[in-house]
């Protein structure tokens, strides 16, 4: 069995996405459900990676974006159902910090420095911000800050470089109220960049500094320690720092993932289209889990197999 791939007809188009670098576009599917088409960029595993990060939060109960393999117009790509109800509002993470600080630069998408990972955590700890609606809050996770936590721990196991200002955000809407935002856009994951070639090298080689270990290592988070810092904040290390705002919800998140075995990741690589994924690919996410499974595990002080 292998994950669907859903055609969209290319008279489907309703409007452009103008946000992000990507080739976008909504269309509707039913009645009123508007879905959004992302268009993966060549010669990447965008696409794979997408809907891999998101079955795999699904297996740690996250709140998040759906993501299924689409075809547009013989364009391979994904398709996402909008996050936002009719009535309601996205205020992504560049806009809410630029409301509370006032010097803050929206307008530095990458490697903001201003980006500074206790500046979101003091934000998301304000008690008129709340867990995302419609996800069944465990008693151990009842706050944004614990559910961030979450996201952050799925950032550092799958390498998602790209948590930027951007890719996260709170919804708002007269009902509810501001809420959370489920996680979204985790194509930048997986070594989804890396060449088939590279990949079997890291996967044989004997020097530790083209490793596999040394390779999730190096992954970097969207958040900054603070104004001075020269470079992002590891993965780990920003679950780490935001695990301290919240103890129990961090505990909980890597209860879960000690839960989820080596080999349900294997299943859910298995299942993307080989149309989407390389056998290299494959292997080398199913590796990069494996390795990042048992650093967040250690962090416990005790290494899970």
């Amino acid at each position: 069995m292998t994950f669907p791939i859903i055609t969209v007809s290319p008279d489907s188009s309703t409007q452009l996405e103008q946000l992000g670098t990507k080739e976008k576009c909504w269309f509707q599917q039913g009645e009123s459900t508007m879905f959004l088409f992302k268009v993966g960029r060549p010669n990447t595993g965008e696409n794979w990676a997408e809907k891999v990060c998101c079955e795999i939060a699904r297996l740690l109960g996250l709140p998040h974006a759906e993501y299924d393999l689409a075809l547009w117009g013989g364009k391979q790509g994904v398709i996402t159902p909008s996050l936002v109800p009719d009535n309601g509002r996205l205020i992504l993470g560049n806009e809410l910090l630029a409301w509370v600080y006032k010097t803050y630069d929206p307008a530095i998408r990458y490697k903001s420095t201003q980006h500074i990972l206790r500046r979101v955590i003091a934000v998301l700890q304000q008690s008129t911000i709340n867990a995302p609606t419609g996800w069944d809050c465990p008693p151990q996770v009842l706050d944004a800050v614990g559910v961030f936590a979450g996201y952050l721990l799925l950032d550092a196991l799958v390498c998602n470089q790209d948590r930027h200002h951007e890719n996260w955000g709170l919804i708002v809407t007269p009902e509810y109220g501001l809420r959370l935002a489920p996680t979204f856009d985790h194509a930048s994951s997986l070594g989804r960049n890396e060449t088939d070639e590279n990949r079997r090298k890291r996967l044989n080689t004997k020097d530790n500094g083209f490793s596999i270990e040394n390779y999730v290592a190096k992954a970097r988070s969207g958040f900054f320690e603070n104004k001075s810092s020269t470079k992002a904040m590891s993965t780990v290390d920003a679950f780490r720092e935001c695990a301290k705002a919240n103890v129990s919800a961090s505990q909980y998140w890597l209860d879960r993932l000690f839960a989820i075995s080596e080999s349900d990741f294997s299943d859910i690589l298995g299942e993307i289209p080989d149309e989407f994924i390389s056998s290299e690919a494959r292997k080398f996410a199913n590796a990069m889990l494996s390795i990042n499974r048992n650093r967040l595990l250690s962090l416990n002080g005790t290494r899970h197999t």
